[in-house]
């Protein structure tokens, strides 16, 4: 500091009786040297710029650059530099909307930081390298997926979970998380779940329940409560597979560079058993042909079907999954903390006047429904001019979209409810709940109608999946109305709980068999018979199929592939279907006109 500042200073200390401080220079004491010039502040620098911006030339700080504007204190100034004397360098472009601190006429740029990604506040510390028991399970599901995978699912499905299931455990417990009671219990769910493609041939059901099993799996990872957690938690591994590799990648450098837990004589040992097996059990399945048909029923075909490039994908994407489920277990986006906070309540009659007046309309709807369905299939042709059946089928999608709608209603009454005091909460608790009540009644009229019409047309995939997931908003409607008399903590997983054990109920009940029996059953009372559609279904109706007559039979089951897999690529359903079509081999009929007109119950 120059010796005119330092005296501003003492003057300062000592309470010169003089006023406020003049501004400008001023006058030197006697026997004091000539005082500096006041330096001017500093200009306005961006933040994170590097360095401090010297306010005049020649001007010299001893303070280190720290990488932030300094805007409160002004640079000092060496002594003897002109007071008017302006700067000559600056690092910042001036800004006309910027204050005027230098009281100069010029005002400079100040820049914001820029905005932080919006997963930095969820997103955990980067997990240490993964150790030699989480790299083993990754490269077992990498092994699995390559040989199993290209045959189908099946069996593979469940195991190949349980290797998956192996590297998130272990991860965890390296990055020192222990899991929770709910974890462990979406965890188990989801095995449940992969149960599915173990009992089921059809496509459909196997798919919604693999991606329920995710779903699922997803959640025991991350251990979300709320609903932002919930439908994110699915998002975590897909996002972590770019930094579960690298991640993977460091863990398998450090285990092969040497010490105490080197994966190089493991990897050496491994590959010496291979080669022993596969001479060894060359020659023993040269030698016997019974133990070369054991062995070619327990052991993957490479060659075989998908090929070498195919399985060698399906080992990546196994690598891959195993990974970032793994990077996930060990360090978890908590999606909870993106969830929005609650809405701005709202005043009792701007709340509560649309949600009555949706009532009076719903409970209108309900009188006239209980008037028309009630009475019989002759009021709904004179009151309408369809049949029962055509009546039924109008209504169910509109009511089915209504359902739904509620619900995204609900959602936001709740979110913007008036909460100041006990009456506030009985008057949410009086209108919601009368709208769940109605809307109860809306769902059993749409399955109602759906009912009725599959009693005069029979079951398909979309009318029976479109009733399950009636019902299934049905109970949805019901936890709301628990949760509106025992609080809402639980409500996000308890509706996720109830769509995982809807998935597995739908699953195991066989849809494609439901709906064949179904068929058949209409047929003997007397209805038509989709003989073209039942022969579209699955392997799941071939036991209903099989009790068809000639030639209606052979027709029916020519075109339900039963593909003759492996045992780990088989369904329960597959291997009831292929023992039948063993004992029972379709015949040779001309099926052309069966599968191309409806058959009238005359025919058997």
């Amino acid at each position: 500091m120059s010796d005119g500042v330092e005296g501003n200073d003492e003057r300062r200390r000592t309470g010169d009786a003089a006023g406020p401080e003049p501004q400008g220079v001023p006058e030197p004491r006697p026997g004091e040297p000539e005082p500096a010039a006041q330096p001017e502040p500093a200009p306005l620098v961006k933040a994170g710029t590097a360095g401090r911006t010297k306010a005049r030339a020649g001007a010299k700080t001893d303070e280190p650059a720290t990488g932030e504007a300094d805007d409160a204190a002004p640079a000092p100034a060496a002594s003897g530099t002109p007071a008017d004397a302006p700067p000559d360098n600056t690092d910042t472009p001036e800004d006309p909307e910027a204050p005027d601190e230098a009281g100069d006429g010029l005002r400079y740029e100040r820049l914001p930081d820029a905005p932080p990604p919006i997963l930095d506040g969820v997103r955990a510390r980067p997990p240490a390298p993964p150790g030699l028991a989480t790299l083993v399970a990754a490269a077992v599901t990498a092994l699995l997926s390559g040989l199993l995978l290209g045959d189908g699912l099946a069996v593979n499905a469940l195991i190949l979970a349980l290797p998956l299931a192996a590297a998130a455990w272990f991860a965890a417990r390296q990055a020192g998380r222990r899991p929770r009671r709910s974890s462990l219990c979406w965890g188990a769910g989801g095995l449940a779940l992969l149960a599915v493609p173990v009992w089921s041939d059809a496509e459909w059901p196997t798919l919604l329940a693999v991606l329920a099993a995710a779903g699922l799996g997803a959640l025991a990872l991350h251990g979300c409560r709320k609903w932002s957690g919930v439908l994110l938690a699915p998002l975590g591994p897909v996002l972590a597979v770019r930094r579960a590799l690298v991640w993977g990648w460091r863990g398998a450098r450090e285990r092969t560079a040497g010490g105490e837990k080197d994966l190089g004589p493991l990897l050496r040992s491994v590959l010496v058993a291979v080669v022993l097996l596969v001479v060894f059990g060359g020659l023993f399945a040269a030698a016997d042909r019974a133990f070369a048909d054991l062995l070619g029923s327990l052991v993957p075909d490479v060659d075989g079907g998908s090929g070498v490039p195919w399985r060698l994908f399906l080992a990546v994407l196994g690598l891959a999954a195993a990974l970032a489920v793994a990077h996930t277990a060990a360090a978890p986006t908590r999606w909870d903390g993106l969830g929005p906070g609650p809405g701005r309540p709202r005043g009792r009659v701007e709340w509560a006047l649309p949600l009555v007046l949706l009532d009076l309309l719903f409970a209108a709807f309900v009188a006239v429904q209980a008037a028309v369905l009630l009475r019989g299939e002759d009021v709904v042709h004179a009151s309408n001019g369809l049949t029962y059946s055509e009546y039924a089928r109008e209504g169910f999608w509109q009511l089915l979209f209504a359902t739904v709608l509620t619900l995204a209603v609900i959602s936001v009454a709740v979110r913007v409810a008036p909460r100041s005091g006990p009456r506030d909460q009985l008057l949410v608790r009086a209108v919601l709940g009368t709208l769940c009540l109605l809307t109860l009644v809306v769902v059993a009229s749409a399955v109602r109608r759906m009912d009725l019409y599959m009693g005069e047309y029979g079951l398909t995939r979309l009318r029976l999946s479109v009733v399950a997931m009636e019902l299934w908003l049905g109970v949805v409607v019901l936890l709301i109305l628990a949760a509106g008399v025992f609080g809402a903590r639980l409500l996000p997983r308890a509706v996720l709980a109830s769509a995982a054990v809807a998935v597995l109920a739908f699953g195991l009940a066989s849809p494609d068999k439901l709906i064949a029996e179904s068929n058949l059953d209409a047929h003997r009372d007397g209805r038509t018979l989709d003989l073209r559609y039942l022969a579209g279904l699955s392997a799941d109706a071939v036991p209903a199929l099989d009790r068809l007559d000639e030639p209606l039979r052979s027709c029916a089951l020519r075109s339900i592939a039963v593909p003759d897999a492996p045992w780990y690529a088989t369904s329960l359903s597959q291997a009831r279907a292929h023992d039948i079509l063993t004992a029972r081999p379709v015949r040779n009929h001309p099926c052309r006109d069966l599968l191309t007109d409806d058959i009238s119950p005359s025919v058997r």
